[in-house]
C-alpha cells in the first residue's frame, strides 16, 4: 500500500470500535395524537434505556416515565394524549427467544404515577410493578395487536394459543386500560386464525388462517357481522397477500406482476374476487414494501411509503407534498420521513427522522407555525458523517444472465490509491433483502479500516420480484453461490476492489455460504468468517431428536422441502452442500463464531464443523459467546466480534500472497 493511502487508512482506523456498536442514543420518537408531546427511548448509563417526554411548548419539560434495573423498554404507542403503553425486552442478553412474551404496561404521562402492568411478561426477570390499585393481569400469553385513536380508552389484544402443528393462534379481545377488564370479539370468525388486519378504528376485517401448507384469507365488510373465504390456496403459491385496510373500508393487497414476478400495490376487486387490473402504487425494479401514510385522529390517508434502494413517500396530500419538497431542499441527499399531528394545518406539528448512508439518523421537529426546524437529537453521536463510507446500490449480471442486485461501500482513500482489499458479506436469510439504503455498522466499520464490503442479493433474496426469489429454491451452496461470487468478480473487474485479497463472511444463512464459497470457489477466497452457520442441511431439512431449534413443524413439513431439499429425493444434492460434509475441500482459514443459546441454528452445527475442519488439518479459529443466542446482543460481544473480526482480516487479507483467480 502506498505510503498516502496508508496514512489514509490508519487515520480512518482511528474511530473508535465503540462509535459503530452498541445501542443508538435516541430511538423510537413517538408524537402524541394533538402532536404537543413527543415520547422516545433514551440510553441510561448504565446500558438499560428510559421512556421519556417532552412538551414540545416547554424546552424544560422533560422528564422520564419508565426505566427498569433489568430489563430494556420497546414498542411504545401513545393511548390517547394522557397515557402511553409499552412492552419489555432484554437488549442486553438474548434468550433464545425465550423474551418473545413481552408483556404489556400502561404509564400516565403526568400523573406521577409508575408504570402499571398489563399483561405479565415471561421469561424477564422479575420485576415489581405498580398494580394501579387493580389487581388484574393477564397471563404472558396475550400481545397488543392494536391501539385504536378512538378515545374509547380500550385497545385490541390476541390470546395466544398453541396450535398442533407449533402455530400460534390469536382471540381477539378488547382491553379497557382503566379496569384491566376484557371483552370477547366474537364476530364469528373462523377459528385458528394466525394474523389479523383492522381498520383505521381498529374493527377486524381480514383474518388468515395458514393450516396444513395452505393459506386461507376471510373478509369481513364494513357494517357485517359475518365473514367470507376470499382466499384458499397452496401458501407457497398464493396470487396476492393482504396488505392494508383504510378509513373508508377498502381493502388494499400486494400481488407479483410481469415477467419477474415484482409485487405491487392494488385495490381488490370483490367483484371479481381478485386484484384491480390497474396497481395503485408500483416500484420499477423492486417489490412493493412500505404502508399506508394515515393521518392518526381522523384515518385519512395522506400518502404512501415505499421501498426502492431506499424509502421514499409519495403524497396525495398536497400540503404534505409541498412540506416534503421543503424539507428535502433543507436536508437534501437523505431520506426525510415526516409524520404528521394536524396534518391539514399548516401550523401542523411534524416529526421528521432523517437519515443517510453517512449518516445513522438525526431526529428534527417541524413547528408549522413558526415554520422552522429544530434538532432534537441523534440516533448515534459518536459517529462522524464525513469520516464514514458511501453505500452504492448496483445492477450487474450474473453468468447465466438473470439479474443480480448487489450493493457496494468503498472505503475512503487517496487519490490514485490501488483497489483495496474486499469482504464480500453474505446476508442470512436467506428469503429477505440484505440491504437498505442507508447506515449500517459492520460494512461501515470494515470501511474504516481499509476494506471494501461487497453485499449480493443473490437469487433467492426477496425485494426484486418472484421469479429472483424462486430462483433460489433448491439452490443451496448452488446458483445462489455463483451469484455471490459474480458480484466479487465485477466488482474486482471494474476496479472497485483488489479480487486478490478477498475474504467471504456472513450470519446464519450468510454465514454456511461463507464456508460453501471456500468449498465451491476456493480460488476467489483467501478467508472465511462463518457466524452462526447452517453446516448440515439434512438437519435443516430433519431437525434432529437430542438437539433441538425454532424451526415449526408446518414449516419443516410444508415450507423447507420446497425452498431448500427434501429428505428422501434430494438427500445427494443436500449432502454435497453441506459444508460439514465438504470440510476437506476447505483450505482457507475459517473463523467459526457461535452463539451457546442458539436456537435458529444450534450449537451443534459449529461444534460439528469445528471436529470436521479440524479432522481436516485445517483448524479453525473459534469464538463462542456464551450468553447469546441467533446474533449478538450486547454492545460488548460486538465489539469483540468487530474486533476478532479486525485482527482475522489483518492477519489473511493484508498478508501473504495474492491468489490467482479464478471463476
Amino acid at each position: 500500500m502506498p505510503a498516502a493511502a496508508a496514512g489514509r487508512a490508519a487515520d480512518l482506523a482511528a474511530v473508535p470500535v465503540e462509535a459503530f456498536f452498541g445501542r443508538a442514543d435516541m430511538t423510537q420518537p413517538l408524537l402524541s395524537p394533538s402532536g404537543r408531546h413527543l415520547a422516545f427511548l433514551r440510553v441510561l448509563p448504565s446500558g438499560r434505556n428510559a421512556l421519556l417526554t417532552l412538551d414540545l411548548h416547554n424546552p424544560q419539560s422533560l422528564q422520564a416515565l419508565a426505566t427498569f434495573s433489568d430489563a430494556d423498554i420497546a414498542g411504545v404507542h401513545w393511548a390517547g394524549e394522557e397515557q402511553l403503553l409499552f412492552s419489555l425486552t432484554d437488549n442486553l442478553a438474548d434468550r433464545g427467544g425465550r423474551d418473545a412474551a413481552p408483556g404489556l404496561f400502561s404509564v400516565g404521562r403526568s400523573d406521577g404515577q409508575p408504570p402499571r402492568v398489563l399483561i405479565l411478561t415471561q421469561h424477564l426477570p422479575a420485576i415489581r410493578y405498580s398494580t394501579g390499585g387493580v389487581e388484574r393481569r393477564l397471563d404472558p400469553n396475550h400481545r397488543l395487536l392494536f391501539v385504536p385513536q378512538d378515545n374509547s380508552g380500550e385497545v385490541v389484544i390476541g390470546q395466544l394459543h398453541q396450535g398442533a402443528t407449533d402455530l400460534i393462534s390469536l382471540e381477539l379481545l378488547r382491553l379497557n386500560l382503566q379496569t384491566q377488564r376484557t371483552r370477547r370479539l366474537d364476530f364469528g370468525a373462523p377459528g385458528n386464525v394466525n394474523r389479523w388486519w383492522f381498520d383505521t378504528a381498529g374493527e377486524p376485517r381480514v383474518a388468515e388462517v395458514l393450516a396444513s401448507g395452505r393459506v386461507q384469507v376471510h373478509w369481513r365488510e364494513p357494517g357485517s357481522s359475518t365473514w367470507r373465504e376470499i382466499l384458499n390456496v397452496d401458501r407457497l403459491f398464493a396470487p396476492w397477500s393482504p396488505f392494508a385496510v383504510d378509513a373508508a373500508g377498502t381493502l388494499y393487497v400486494t400481488h407479483a406482476q410481469g415477467r419477474e414476478g415484482l409485487r405491487v400495490l392494488s385495490r381488490f376487486d370483490f367483484a371479481k374476487n381478485a386484484p384491480a387490473a390497474t396497481p395503485s402504487v408500483e416500484v420499477p425494479g423492486f417489490d412493493f414494501r412500505g404502508g399506508l401514510v394515515a393521518e392518526q385522529t381522523s384515518g385519512r390517508t395522506l400518502g404512501v411509503r415505499a421501498l426502492t434502494d431506499g424509502e421514499t413517500t409519495v403524497w396525495s396530500d398536497p400540503g404534505m407534498k409541498a412540506l416534503q419538497a421543503h424539507i428535502d431542499n433543507i436536508l437534501p441527499d437523505r431520506v426525510n420521513r415526516l409524520t404528521c399531528r394536524n396534518c391539514a394545518s399548516e401550523a401542523r406539528t411534524v416529526l421528521v427522522q432523517s437519515w443517510s448512508n453517512l449518516d445513522p439518523g438525526t431526529h428534527y421537529l417541524w413547528q408549522g407555525d413558526k415554520q422552522r426546524l429544530v434538532r432534537l437529537g441523534r440516533a448515534r453521536p459518536g459517529v462522524d458523517p464525513a469520516r464514514m463510507a458511501h453505500l452504492d446500490f448496483k445492477r450487474i449480471k450474473a453468468r447465466d444472465g438473470r439479474p443480480l442486485p448487489m450493493w457496494l461501500t468503498l472505503p475512503r482513500r487517496a487519490d490514485g490509491a490501488p483497489p483495496p482489499p474486499v469482504v464480500v458479506l453474505v446476508h442470512g436469510g436467506p428469503w429477505v433483502r440484505g440491504v437498505v439504503w442507508g447506515w449500517h455498522a459492520l460494512p461501515q466499520f470494515l470501511a474504516s479500516r481499509g476494506y471494501a464490503v461487497v453485499e449480493p442479493e443473490f437469487r433467492g433474496s426477496a425485494g426484486y420480484g418472484q421469479a429472483h426469489e424462486q430462483a433460489g429454491w433448491k439452490q443451496w451452496g448452488q446458483a445462489m453461490q455463483d451469484d455471490i461470487a459474480d458480484a466479487l468478480l465485477w466488482a474486482a473487474d471494474q476496479g472497485h476492489v483488489d479480487g486478490t485479497r478477498a475474504c467471504i463472511g456472513g450470519t446464519s444463512y450468510g454465514g454456511y455460504a461463507a464456508l460453501m464459497g471456500l468449498v465451491r470457489h476456493p480460488t476467489l477466497y483467501r478467508c472465511g468468517i462463518a457466524a452462526a452457520a447452517v453446516t448440515d442441511l439434512m438437519r435443516v431439512v430433519e431437525g434432529g431428536w437430542w438437539w433441538r431449534d425454532d424451526v415449526s413443524e408446518e414449516s419443516r413439513r410444508y415450507n423447507i422441502p420446497a425452498t431448500v431439499g427434501e429428505a428422501t429425493a434430494d438427500a445427494d444434492m443436500l449432502r454435497q452442500n453441506s459444508p460439514v460434509l465438504q470440510a476437506t475441500r476447505i483450505k482457507a482459514p475459517v473463523l467459526l463464531v457461535h452463539g451457546a443459546r442458539d436456537l435458529r441454528v444450534p450449537l451443534v452445527h459449529a461444534t460439528d464443523m469445528q471436529k470436521a475442519l479440524r479432522a481436516a488439518g485445517n483448524e479453525p479459529e473459534w469464538l463462542l459467546f456464551d450468553d447469546e443466542a441467533h446474533g449478538w446482543r450486547k454492545p460488548e460481544n460486538q465489539q469483540r466480534y468487530a474486533r476478532e473480526l479486525e485482527a482475522f482480516l489483518a492477519r489473511h487479507l493484508l498478508a501473504g500472497p495474492a491468489l490467482q483467480r479464478q471463476p
